[in-house]
């Protein structure tokens, strides 16, 4: 049975690596199934697809998508949709716009808190990546505000922290039909810290296809309490190590080791396949 990790990242978002980096190291670490899941942004994976072919591993389209619900932020994962659609497209356009105006009030609300910081430093640190969180906070430590990345989220950047930053992401609704029109599938990200189990229910009601089961931050009683909630709920399983690169995450050790198996990408492909027959 060959091995999948379907949550990477690389530097067209919040990763440290680029996607030829990343690629070669899975083919090291022995994965025959990929997804690189930027956040709000598809060039990583574009940029991928050639190198991935001549290493031997199947690459398939895959992001991260930040989503509103009931005023939350969440993340949904996205997998083997039609990159060229075009309201894909306008979709990870609208997040793009969404992430710089959400990073202009976060650092609005840094400096009212007597925190040195600009937005340009921000953006500058993103490179050409999707700009988030983990940029903001790479600049707090250069600024020695904080040791670390980990230190920047526990004091300064937690939604706990910062309170209501509405940017004006797309309802969940709207990203999970997109998504299946495009011919792919979708699956909640990482729920295990964040959801009780009365959100579960509204996330599952919105028309999600899937829950990532298999995250680092799962314990194996939380795997297997959300693999038996797929189950049940005859929801696809998804997971991998939520890799960004080397110290930028705790996930970082895990790639390689936290991964899925190829009948779970099976799974995900029949679904995608028999929506895209019906287009």
């Amino acid at each position: 049975m060959g091995k999948a990790d379907l949550h990477t990242h690389t530097t067209a978002s919040d990763g440290s690596f680029s996607p030829e980096e990343l690629l070669i190291r899975a083919k090291k670490k022995g994965l025959q199934t990929l997804a690189i899941t930027d956040h709000d942004s598809i060039k990583g994976y574009l940029a991928g697809k050639v190198i991935a072919k001549e290493n031997g591993i199947e690459l398939i389209s895959g992001v991260e998508f930040t989503v509103s619900w009931e005023g939350r932020e969440v993340h949904l994962l996205a997998y083997l949709f039609d990159e060229e659609n075009e309201d894909l497209i306008s979709l990870l356009y609208s997040n793009k716009k969404a992430r710089k105006d959400r990073m202009k009030r976060i650092v609005t609300e840094l400096r009212k808190n007597g925190v040195d910081i600009e937005y340009d430093e921000v953006m500058a640190e993103s490179g050409r990546g999707m700009i988030g969180r983990p940029h903001a906070a790479s600049v707090l430590v250069q600024k020695g505000y904080v040791r670390s990345v980990n230190e920047a989220f526990i004091r300064y950047l937690s939604s706990e922290k910062l309170g209501d930053v509405d940017a004006g992401y797309r309802p969940i609704e709207e990203v999970v039909r997109v998504v299946s029109e495009a011919g792919g599938v979708t699956s909640l990200a990482h729920p295990g810290p964040l959801y009780s189990d009365v959100d579960l229910k509204g996330l599952i009601a919105t028309g999600i296809d899937g829950i990532e089961c298999i995250h680092p931050s799962h314990s194996y009683p939380v795997q297997k309490k959300f693999s038996e909630l797929a189950k049940a709920n005859h929801l696809l399983m998804t997971g991998g190590s939520d890799f960004h690169g080397t110290g930028r995450s705790d996930y970082d050790p895990f790639f390689g080791i936290v991964t899925i198996g190829d009948q779970y990408v099976a799974s995900m492909r029949r679904l995608s396949d028999r929506r895209k027959q019906n287009q």
